[in-house]
């Protein structure tokens, strides 16, 4: 297979939210990891870590956390944004758009509920990257963590994968910790990314996902 462009990569990365069952490489994911050691960090701090579970041991981890309450207080708040009304539109707007590409309708509880522990299970991808980091990393390792994630998560489509941002797991922050032996009081959580094969045939991976214009975002001065 003939590797993408790092332009290919980023235009064709998508939040794919089913997947198909085939395995997925150690010796690609060690591939990945290991260039992705590359990512910027303010004073090569380097704060990410990150546990990747396949086969049993993620099937186990996600029957607990579809048997457990989600924790409280939660690890963080990852909603705040829905307090600005343009972010609580958009977030709506999108969500329609799921689960109308699904055929979910908005009084159908169940079936949105079915849509929910699918999120628990990562979209029955094969493996899961679960990221945390020390908690007396700041504002600014936080954002180190986010650069080397989207370095991952383009490495792997470079290598024909697809992965799924899942800071949901979060809400079973202690659980997943405890279950990877790492230390509630010195770690937190960051989030999970699912990784695999995209299932082309679902509709879920298909609905549009509009971007903005490079003007609404970007001023560009003194050119």
């Amino acid at each position: 297979m003939n590797q993408l462009t790092v332009s290919q990569a980023v235009l064709s990365r998508r939040s794919v939210r089913a997947f198909t069952p085939k395995t997925v490489p150690l010796e690609l994911l060690h591939r990945v990891m290991d260039k992705a050691r590359w990512a910027p960090s303010g004073c090569n701090f380097q704060p990410w870590e990150a546990t990747i579970l396949t086969g049993a041991p993620l099937a186990e981890l996600q029957q607990k956390m579809l048997v457990s309450p989600m924790q409280d207080p939660p690890e963080y708040s990852w909603s705040d944004p829905e307090v600005i009304p343009e972010c609580k539109a958009r977030l709506a707007q999108v969500g329609a758009s799921m689960y109308q590409a699904m055929g979910i309708g908005r009084s159908e509880t169940d079936a949105r509920g079915d849509f929910v522990r699918n999120n628990v299970m990562s979209f029955n991808a094969p493996a899961v990257l679960l990221c945390y980091f020390d908690r007396r990393m700041g504002s600014p390792q936080w954002s180190d963590v986010g650069m080397w994630l989207q370095t991952v998560m383009l490495l792997l489509r470079e290598e024909g994968l697809d992965t799924c941002p899942q800071e949901f797991l979060s809400m079973h922050a202690k659980l997943i910790k405890e279950f990877i032996g790492v230390s509630d009081e010195t770690h937190i959580f960051f989030c999970g990314i699912a990784i695999g094969y995209r299932d082309e045939d679902a509709a879920v991976n298909g609905f549009e996902r509009q971007r903005e214009p490079v003007e609404g975002n970007v001023r560009f001065v003194g050119f």
